[in-house]
């Protein structure tokens, strides 16, 4: 490594762009971004409190992240002209209803459970009420009651695919609430003097008659992004007043689900019961005990108790220990059904998957000499050939062998696909599987924010007309060969807006699956995975283990990987240069000095968050295009969180003014910035802005020309010169710039560096405050703890040892 000889001079006397919120808001990290980097707690109470300070950290990031979900909107004379016919849903609006689908799957796969619950008949105490509690509601005593009326889901797209996937402006919510109900919902907030901005939110929150529920029950509001509950509490006040109570079970039961919400926004899909009451006690609930009896008996959460693993060393009891202790312990689980129902699911799918015996596509001779191939790449065709699921680990250089299978599958007649978590991950695949290299600069596709500020599209040049290419350029289901396997987004893939379509019975039209980038699984996005893939079809998930884990709930690709339930293949090939040597290092807990001749990795000190800010800025615009090579377009910079003052918005704001000034007439955007647009939380595509009109905002992003409503830009839309980690996950650039200012030491860990110091091709400037926090981190802060239920759930399939 070395220190960039041309970054030595003073820095300015000038701090750029502080956030009042300082370290306190972001440390480092944005809740919904960056949730898995350290929203986590270490062990099921500080899981609790780290779920309660998910809100406190970043409510803006919270609320406007988790918007993207419910409030897309379009133009209606866009679609119009788009389409004479009925207007066609964006890929984020055929994402969300996909969503919507499959929890009212899982809402018909509940009611199917009945009977009494034949284990844990031996609990005591708090276990058997919750236990109690259950069964009174399976049994009738008393009703179950859902507080909320959920829009009818709109009809389900047709399974047939287009000839061609034309661009398309963001659609409007499928669920979008009535005009009537918000403003009759803007009424009641005004009384209870909540922001007026909400209704809209709250209105889709709670459906039809919105109004009439948030006054019988205004904690209620707490079902909207963002909202804590000493605010729920003081519009309670204003609307109840003198029956406002702090044991009001409708405050205890709101509170619970909040608690819940919030450890989902920090990875859990549940939280074990001592964990939920001793946080309900932190947050002023009288008694904790009761106020989650009453939540599980109205139904708004679930109790599950899962049996935990025996001792390892048996222990000798006499004949009458024996008779006492007759049941294994248990652990006793709670969760909202939307994350555990989708738990149970997508076992339920893995289980089918591994218990099944794969099509006979291709002769055993054809797969036979395919995996005779040397090393790994042999090792994974041979595990395909026989199982309906296999797992494969490695790093970037890794990829070669799950294209190597593609193409191997592929020349056997097999439907063969491959599925990326971003459309940039996407383009270097279908890169690599067309033989033209992993998507480096030299060789792999262009980012779109990478052409010059005022200039063309990245794909103007290409003539659908002619070239039979869609305008983002790949062929009308996915880039790659016509004939050899292709590749697609996972969440085009599932909402139908690119990839093979699917069959009559609404199963994907394949019968190989390579689902790359796995770790970013989360369990709602791998249930409806698992539940889409036809009979006798294979699925491979591969990926980095060392990388974060995803931004939504659930901990999918390393609980399989920790489970054994299927084969798995382990990559041998390493990742060449230094950038990759010092990644290997950090992937087994050591920050080496590495070998550095061509400035591949250089170390800038600097002494606060202000010089942090001027250095990164004149490494960008000035010290790695002339001394490395790599373009300011090329090149992106990492930091741990979106707040402080050398977060991304501070960052963002210093690169704007140096690479694209403007004074932001398009809602703080100007034509030529680089932008990170969320169409739905946990997904980053990067782009830039083309040009505004009434329609929206126009980007040109990856995957496709996009126009977000002006309503949506707010929440949808960030500048993307820096990013975190988790917005830069599945994608890689020719140089990176992680910056890491001395209030990010509490962020880092083991997998946040090795996940932003990895997306670096060919360079990697690390702008370091931390002083020793960077080698502590690596060596010392693993993962944080995600509490999940899929392995147990998994348990049966794991083969008994003989």
């Amino acid at each position: 490594m070395s220190t960039d000889p041309e970054t030595t001079e003073t820095s300015p006397s000038e701090d750029t762009g502080t956030d009042a919120a300082g370290g306190a808001e972001e440390a480092g990290t944005d809740v919904t971004s960056d949730a898995g980097e350290g929203a986590d707690g270490t062990g099921e109470e500080t899981a609790a409190e780290g779920a309660e300070g998910a809100a406190a950290e970043d409510t803006e990031s919270t609320g406007e992240d988790a918007a993207a979900e419910g409030t897309d909107g379009t133009d209606g004379t866009a679609d119009a002209k788009a389409e004479a016919a009925a207007p066609e849903l964006s890929e984020a609006a055929a994402e969300l209803l996909a969503q919507r689908l499959e929890r009212e799957r899982i809402e018909r796969r509940k009611a199917e459970k009945a009977g009494p619950i034949a284990a844990g008949t031996k609990l005591s105490g708090t276990a058997a009420d919750l236990l109690a509690a259950v069964r009174a509601v399976e049994s009738g005593e008393k009703p179950v009651t859902t507080p909320f009326a959920e829009p009818d889901p709109a009809p389900r797209r047709s399974a047939t695919p287009e000839a061609v996937r034309r661009p398309q402006p963001v659609a409007a919510d499928p669920g979008a609430p009535a005009t009537e109900t918000v403003e009759s919902v803007r009424r009641v907030l005004a009384e209870g003097g909540a922001p007026e901005t909400l209704a809209a939110q709250v209105a889709a929150a709670l459906g039809e008659g919105a109004d009439d529920q948030l006054r019988e029950d205004p904690w209620q509001l707490l079902r909207v992004p963002g909202v804590r509950p000493e605010q729920a509490d003081g519009f309670a006040r204003a609307l109840l007043g003198d029956e406002c109570a702090p044991d009001d079970e409708r405050r205890g039961r709101a509170v619970t689900t909040w608690l819940l919400e919030q450890a989902a926004l920090a990875g859990h899909t549940a939280l074990e019961a001592s964990a939920l009451t001793a946080a309900l006690a932190k947050q002023g609930v009288p008694d904790p005990d009761a106020a989650t009896q009453s939540a599980i008996a109205e139904g708004e959460v679930l109790v599950f108790q899962d049996a935990l693993d025996e001792p390892a060393v048996p222990v000798q009891r006499t004949d009458e220990e024996t008779e006492e202790v007759q049941e294994r312990p248990v652990r006793v689980l709670i969760g909202l059904e939307r994350y555990t129902l989708a738990e149970e699911s997508l076992a339920d799918g893995l289980a089918k998957l591994i218990n099944s015996v794969p099509k006979e596509d291709g002769s055993a001779a054809d797969w036979e000499q395919a995996g005779a191939a040397k090393g790994s790449t042999g090792e994974l065709i041979r595990a395909v050939a026989g199982h309906g699921l296999v797992l494969h680990t490695g790093g970037e250089a890794s990829l070669e062998e799950p294209a190597a299978l593609l193409r191997a599958a592929a020349g056997f007649g097999l439907r063969a696909w491959a599925a990326a978590h971003s459309p940039v991950g996407r383009d270097r695949f279908a890169a690599l599987l067309a033989g033209s290299g992993a998507g480096s600069a030299s060789g792999g596709p262009r980012d779109p924010a990478s052409t010059a500020p005022g200039g063309p599209a990245p794909d103007a040049p290409r003539d659908p007309a002619t070239d039979g290419s869609t305008p983002d350029g790949s062929t009308p289901d996915g880039p790659g060969s016509a004939d050899g396997p292709r590749a697609t987004t996972l969440a085009g893939l599932l909402s139908g807006a690119e990839g093979p379509g699917r069959d009559a019975d609404g199963a994907l039209d394949l019968d190989l699956l390579v689902v790359l980038d796995a770790p970013q699984l989360d369990v709602e996005t791998a249930a409806l995975l698992s539940e889409s893939l036809p009979d006798g079809a294979r699925l491979v998930l591969a990926g980095d283990p060392a990388v974060l884990w995803s931004a939504g709930p659930g901990r999918v690709f390393a609980d399989l990987l920790a489970s054994k339930a299927c084969p798995q293949v382990v990559s041998r090939r390493p990742d060449l240069g230094p950038v990759g040597e010092l990644v290997s290092g950090i992937g087994i807990g050591e920050l080496n000095q590495v070998e550095a001749p061509g400035k591949e990795v250089v170390i800038v000190p600097v002494r606060d968050a202000g010089e942090a800010v001027h250095r990164t800025v004149q490494l960008v615009a000035d010290s790695v295009p002339r001394v490395i090579g790599v373009p300011s377009e090329q090149t992106v910079v990492i930091t741990p969180g979106h707040g402080g003052a050398a977060g991304t918005r501070a960052l963002n704001v210093a690169l704007k003014e140096r690479l694209n000034p403007g004074p932001g007439r398009f809602g703080g955007f100007d034509p030529g910035d680089r932008i990170a647009y969320s169409p739905t939380p946990g997904r980053t595509i990067p782009g830039r802005v083309v040009n505004a009109d009434a329609e929206g905002l126009h980007l040109a992003c990856a995957g496709g020309p996009v126009v977000v409503p002006k309503e949506r830009v707010e929440q949808a839309v960030r500048h993307g010169w820096a990013l975190t980690a988790h917005q830069a996950v599945g994608a890689r650039w020719p140089a990176v710039v992680v910056v890491l200012p001395g209030d990010a030491a509490q962020a880092l860990s083991r997998p946040w560096v090795y996940t932003a110091f990895s997306r670096a091709d060919r360079h990697l400037s690390v702008v370091h405050g931390v002083d020793q926090a960077l080698p502590r981190a690596v060596a010392e802060v693993p993962a944080k703890p995600r509490t999940t239920r899929l392995p147990v759930l998994l348990r049966p399939q794991v083969p008994a040892e003989a």
